[in-house]
């Protein structure tokens, strides 16, 4: 894979950075501090590092600036850039979630980066799901939502809502009508696309889009909670379904449908299933939009190398031909339209980023976080049969404390 190099701007840049990195070099002195001045260090998952080792090596080769990638756990690298950072010790870059920004900006720990007319060759979504109070923070490099999954041998056309799904999946006489992963904690995730089909998303937004803290409109829910209560007292929805168990039942053929993301659609063309992707079935009347998140790499607040941090983020990560090598080795949809565009051509590809569409950003706010630790447990305890309406209240009442410390 090679980086293409179409910018007469980007050369610019690029003889900007190599004349800093010689400088870095001739410093003489201190070798950590010239290290420092002349390499990127750049914390990836093992699964998205040989992608960029090639573009590390171009970048090095056209800037004379070294890229050192380190390779982190994923599950790890939140907790880690946070302390790491304050005191210097993190890297210049590092791969994440969108939803980590909120904390990672409270925090100080990373910095708006220059994306210029460059963000515009990118999803809205991606870029929107980038951005805190009006700046961008990071470059996007995949988006991922979750979708109906349907067994087309069980169900030869979509659901037009809720209960025309549980109608066709009744009639494909399998073990489960529709398969969604629960779990006795809940998972408000994957229950979110029916709750904001009954109007009733976590925060209300501001103007420019991004989500208003002060805002909290959970507790609009109780239409929701009631629909829960009803779903599971009709065994609809069980606690005792999860992640893993909503798959194997699917790819054995038990149901007709499964709300899940793309990460499950290989496991069931393997086991011999026609696969298609649809909306998912709308329950309150309204869209039901799933949560999209947004995957990409930020930028240090304490980076000595912002100019080469931002160069390599934008000109090298950002082209097309990297993002569409991304995809190839993760299978999430590009966050570059071009590479998007690509790899639509696979209708599976297609039709998660129609969804996805319609679908909204996952709240990347500090205030989420106070969020998460009630909704799901509440879910849970209605659906196996706790009074909907006092739960939801408590839970909202809950959520407004937590925030309020």
């Amino acid at each position: 894979m090679r980086v293409k190099n179409t910018s007469i701007l980007k050369a610019g840049a690029l003889a900007t950075v190599a004349a800093l990195a010689l400088a870095g070099c001739s410093t003489g002195g201190n070798n950590s501090e010239s290290e420092s001045d002349t390499t990127l260090t750049v914390w990836v998952d093992a699964d998205r590092a040989p992608v960029l080792k090639d573009a590390a090596a171009e970048f090095t080769k056209e800037s004379g600036v070294k890229v050192k990638l380190v390779q982190k756990d994923f599950g790890k690298i939140q907790e880690e850039f946070t302390a790491q950072v304050p005191s210097g010790k993190g890297p210049d870059i590092t791969i994440g979630a969108h939803d980590w920004l909120g904390g990672f900006v409270t925090n100080g720990v990373v910095q708006p980066i220059e994306l210029g007319d460059k963000a515009s060759e990118f999803e809205d979504v991606a870029i929107q799901a980038m951005s805190y109070e009006g700046k961008n923070y990071g470059l996007p490099y995949a988006i991922e939502n979750i979708a109906l999954l349907r067994n087309t041998a069980l169900a030869a056309e979509a659901p037009t809502d809720y209960n025309d799904m549980v109608a066709d999946g009744r009639a494909a006489g399998t073990e489960f009508p529709f398969l969604v992963q629960v779990t006795a904690e809940g998972d408000p995730y994957h229950m979110y696309p029916f709750q904001s089909s009954f109007g009733a998303p976590v925060f209300g937004t501001n103007e420019d889009g991004s989500y208003n803290p002060e805002d909290l409109q959970i507790g609009q829910g109780d239409e929701f909670a009631a629909w829960l209560a009803e779903q599971g007292a009709a065994g609809l929805l069980s606690t005792s379904i999860t992640g893993d168990i909503a798959k194997e039942k699917f790819n054995a053929g038990a149901s007709p449908y499964l709300i899940t993301g793309p990460w499950n659609v290989g496991p069931a063309q393997e086991a011999g299933i026609d696969v298609a992707v649809d909306p998912i079935p709308s329950a309150g009347g309204e869209v039901a939009q799933p949560f999209v998140g947004v995957q990409g790499f930020f930028v240090s607040a304490k980076s000595k190398n912002t100019l080469a941090a931002n160069e390599f983020l934008t000109n090298f990560i950002g082209t097309e031909d990297v993002q569409t090598a991304l995809f190839e080795k993760g299978q999430r949809p590009p966050a570059l339209t071009a590479s998007f565009e690509k790899a639509a051509s696979d209708p599976i590809v297609a039709a998660f980023g129609e969804v996805g569409a319609t679908g909204a950003p996952q709240p990347s706010i500090p205030q989420m976080g106070k969020v998460w630790q009630f909704w799901g447990v509440t879910e849970a305890a209605i659906i196996d049969g706790g009074d909907p309406a006092a739960l939801w209240a408590k839970m909202t009442a809950d959520i407004q404390a937590a925030i309020a410390e």
